[in-house]
Order: C-alpha cells, then sequence, then structure tokens
C-alpha cells in the first residue's frame, strides 16, 4: 500500500539520448537527481553517453567518482573547503569569490578551478571582470598557481520571454569574452541549461551544456513538443475505501469538501506528507485512462470526486504520460524540480522497470 513512484529505466536512457549534445553534455544530478535517484540517474546517463556530471554535493560528487572511474569528469557546483576530498577524488572545484580566493588560495593550489560568474541571477559566483583581475593580480604578487579548467554561469531565467534572458545572456557572453583577453582559456566552459540548449543550441566558444530537467523528461517550457522530453516517471497511489457523502456532507480537513448533490468519493493513499504539492492536488488524477478531480488533500490521503466506472483495484495517477510534470509546471503548481524535489522517499515506495 501507499504512494509508488516508479521509473522506465529504457525510456529515461532514450531520453537522455536524444536530448544530450554527445560528447559535450554535463548531466545535473543535484540533490539526488532530482528525486530519480543519484546512483540510478548516473548510471543511466553513463549509460547514454554521458561523462561529465554536476553536483551540489560533496558527498554526492564522491559517489560520482566511485561509480564511474577516472575518466568521468565530476563538478562541484558549490563552493568547498573539504579541499582533501577534492584532490583525493579529482573534482572540479568552484571559485565564487575574490574572498574566497584569499581566504583558501594556498590550498587551491593543484586543484582544477571553474570560475563562477553571478551574472543577473546573482546567486553566487564573480560580480564582475574587476574581481578576476584582482585574483589574477594577486596569484602573479604572491607566485600562486592555479588552473582554471572551467568557467560557468546559472540562467536563471533562459525560460522567460520578456527580454530578461537575453539581458543575462548578453552579460555572460560579455564576461566570458573579457576572460578570454585576460589570457585565460579553460577547457570547460558551461553555462547552457535545458531552456537555454532548446533556444539557442550551443553558444561559440563554448564547450559544453550543463543539462537538467530536460535529461530527465520534463519540458522546460510550455511550448516544446511533449515527443521530444519523454516522461519514464509515473506517480501512483491506491485506492484505500470508497465513502457515500450526501447532499451537504463535508470531508477533510476545515471541510475542504461540501458535496453539493449526492455523490462517491474515493480515498486515495497518499497526501501532502508523502510530497505531493497542494497547488498539484487542484488539479485532476487519472483512473482507468479517465480524469477525476482531487477534492481533499491531508498528509497521508487524497480525496477524488469519481463515478461508478472505478473500482477499488484501480491505480490512481497523479503523474504520467498524460498526467505530465511539466503540464503542472504551466499550470503553475511549481517547478518541474520543485515538484520532483518534493516527493518524500521516506514515505513513497520507489520502483525501477529495468527493461534495458
Amino acid at each position: 500500500m501507499g504512494g509508488i513512484f516508479q521509473i522506465d529505466e529504457a525510456q529515461f536512457i532514450k531520453q537522455a539520448g536524444q536530448f544530450q549534445l554527445p560528447g559535450q553534455t554535463i548531466a545535473v544530478v543535484k540533490n539526488n537527481a532530482y528525486n530519480y535517484g543519484l546512483e540510478f540517474a548516473v548510471k543511466a546517463f553513463a549509460i547514454s553517453g554521458i561523462r561529465a556530471f554536476a553536483t551540489t554535493s560533496m558527498d554526492d560528487a564522491v559517489k560520482i567518482r566511485q561509480m564511474c572511474g577516472d575518466s568521468a569528469v565530476v563538478i562541484l557546483m558549490n563552493p568547498t573547503t573539504d579541499f582533501k576530498r577534492a584532490r583525493m577524488f579529482n573534482l572540479h572545484i568552484t571559485l565564487p569569490s575574490s574572498t574566497y580566493y584569499d581566504t583558501y588560495k594556498h590550498e587551491l593550489q593543484g586543484l582544477n578551478i571553474h570560475i563562477e560568474y553571478a551574472g543577473l541571477f546573482n546567486r553566487s559566483g564573480l560580480t564582475d571582470i574587476n574581481e578576476l583581475e584582482y585574483i589574477l593580480n594577486d596569484m602573479k604578487a604572491s607566485g600562486i598557481e592555479l588552473s582554471f579548467t572551467g568557467l560557468w554561469t546559472h540562467f536563471g531565467y533562459s525560460d522567460e520571454f520578456d527580454g530578461i534572458y537575453e539581458k543575462e545572456r548578453g552579460m555572460w557572453l560579455e564576461f566570458a569574452g573579457e576572460v578570454r583577453k585576460l589570457g585565460l582559456t579553460p577547457e570547460m566552459i558551461h553555462a547552457q541549461n535545458s531552456a537555454s540548449y532548446v533556444r539557442d543550441g550551443l553558444f561559440d566558444s563554448h564547450t559544453h551544456v550543463r543539462l537538467g530537467i530536460g535529461l530527465y523528461g520534463s519540458k522546460p517550457y510550455a511550448e516544446l513538443d511533449d515527443k521530444d522530453f519523454i516522461q519514464s516517471s509515473t506517480l501512483s497511489a491506491p485506492i484505500i475505501q470508497f465513502r457515500q457523502l450526501t447532499e451537504g456532507m463535508t470531508l477533510g480537513y476545515g471541510a475542504a469538501f461540501k458535496a453539493d448533490k449526492d455523490c462517491t468519493v474515493a480515498v486515495v493513499d497518499i497526501g501532502y506528507g508523502d510530497g505531493v504539492l497542494r497547488a498539484r492536488a487542484g488539479y485532476e488524477c487519472e483512473i482507468g485512462g479517465k480524469v477525476y478531480p482531487i477534492v481533499a488533500l491531508m498528509m497521508s490521503h487524497m480525496v477524488v470526486l469519481v463515478d461508478d466506472d472505478v473500482r477499488a483495484d484501480m491505480p490512481v495517477y497523479l503523474y504520467n504520460s498524460k498526467l505530465r510534470i511539466d503540464k503542472y509546471t504551466n499550470l503553475g503548481v511549481g517547478a518541474n524540480s520543485e515538484q520532483l524535489g518534493a516527493l518524500n522517499y521516506n514515505s513513497l515506495g520507489r520502483e525501477i522497470i529495468y527493461d534495458v
């Protein structure tokens, strides 16, 4: 009993194979690989031909190295002070600021360093080229030698179509050009997420795309074709009982549902404690190939208004190939990653169809 998050491995690998830029793709596997499971996703991406991975967790970076061996590139996007493990496992690390450089410049020697640019998103990274010039001048004065293997940024607005992405992109391209003028030629230059890659292809002078949600089968924005993004996962749960309500009866916390006529509801074994977003419960589910409205969501249960076609042995789907994660992103439920990240693996079952 209980909710089940199921993944079809063959479909997952097919999507990774059809969306990647061969030999030039970095797969983002942060936060348990968008909750698909780190080990599963890294293995599947490797089967599809990807040999570079990015995460925000040192522990995950070490696991990826242990899984993939020495041939893989493993990039730690969050700054770290665990230089011992970074060296031991040959990890690529991020330089986020001149302050970080000042504090750790001696420990950074001998490591593969990726310079991060803050850009318009302004989450982390160098503010402008002057900050990098300061670092280079100090290196020269101090006799410090650092290996700048990579250069990157994060596009936070690449799924926006009001002109803000164009501004963000322009700022980055200008910064990258100024880096080259300073005589730096990093081996890896990567900025583009799924939306940016779909919109622009690989930028000139860039070596890699750094793809997240598109690899996992969700469209980075609504106007794209479903067939180009295979959703390999489903989320379902069983019906645990039916209840007959008469007109005026209420059900759920705060009388969330009030019957406007005699009706039948199905109580389903899944709730917000399992990671179903409250906003998702404002829409439909699928039972037996038909859609039915969700009328209440509780910690461990969900209530669906049903008809006589629904039987107790039918699974209730919140996500599948028709009820796509990106559909509900477009409806305002939450970002693709937000819906996936909310899933609670401590209470949900997890099944993988191994058919490769």
